[in-house]
């Protein structure tokens, strides 16, 4: 009698645990799907939208025998340039609220500097030859950066992300081109010059918007 009634009881665990089995595998399914759909969902309307805000670039502006030329030093998700999710709140956040007539990121003052500094430590990695020749005594040139954020509010069939801009800080102190235009490998980056313009002018009234670094070539 014993035997029979422990039978029952294991029976019975037996099926309380293959309905929680199959339950806890439905609901496991039933996430992955949705969390798929959901991923899908945003993804095509980042496309459509053109607006990629959990990407950032670090991009380079150059000024030379009168062109401006752009070149990317690195592109990276927002995830492995701030690795905290208030940070990536805030520059979302700000992206969000750039114009085209307004591209630098408005950033609460007790921020600039933590924000910044998440991606000067990203950038200067890629200057580290350099510093390591001038630590070893040989001959290297120096070049001093401003670095900055921007999200570049363009033409519907541009795509939009957040930038973080490099440029001479000399640039910032006496903008070569305040009025004319220099020569541009391609026609919409004359947008780029409208934002350098507006950075030199913001650089005049609130340096804290940026942060500077000495690359070594």
């Amino acid at each position: 009698m014993l035997a029979l009634f422990a039978d029952e009881i294991l029976q019975e665990s037996g099926k309380k645990l293959a309905i929680g089995l199959i339950g806890s595998i439905a609901m496991s399914t039933l996430a992955f799907v949705v969390g798929r759909y959901w991923g899908r969902y945003k993804a095509n309307k980042a496309w459509q939208s053109k607006e990629f805000l959990n990407r950032i670039i670090v991009s380079l502006n150059i000024f030379t025998e009168g062109t401006l030329k752009i070149r990317t030093v690195l592109e990276r998700s927002i995830e492995e340039i701030f690795h905290n999710p208030v940070a990536i709140e805030k520059v979302q956040k700000g992206a969000k609220l750039c114009t085209p007539a307004q591209p630098l990121l408005p950033i609460a003052k007790e921020d600039r500097w933590y924000l910044l500094n998440f991606i000067l430590n990203a950038a200067a990695e890629h200057f580290v030859a350099g510093q390591l020749k001038q630590d070893a005594g040989l001959p290297v040139t120096t070049i001093t950066y401003a670095l900055f954020l921007t999200c570049e509010v363009l033409g519907d069939e541009r795509i939009r992300k957040v930038r973080a801009m490099l440029v001479k800080r000399e640039h910032l102190m006496n903008f070569p081109y305040p009025d004319a235009m220099p020569k541009l490998e391609n026609h919409w980056h004359s947008d780029r010059i409208k934002t350098l313009r507006l950075a030199a002018e913001v650089y005049a009234r609130e340096p804290d918007q940026f942060i500077f670094f000495e690359a070594c070539i």
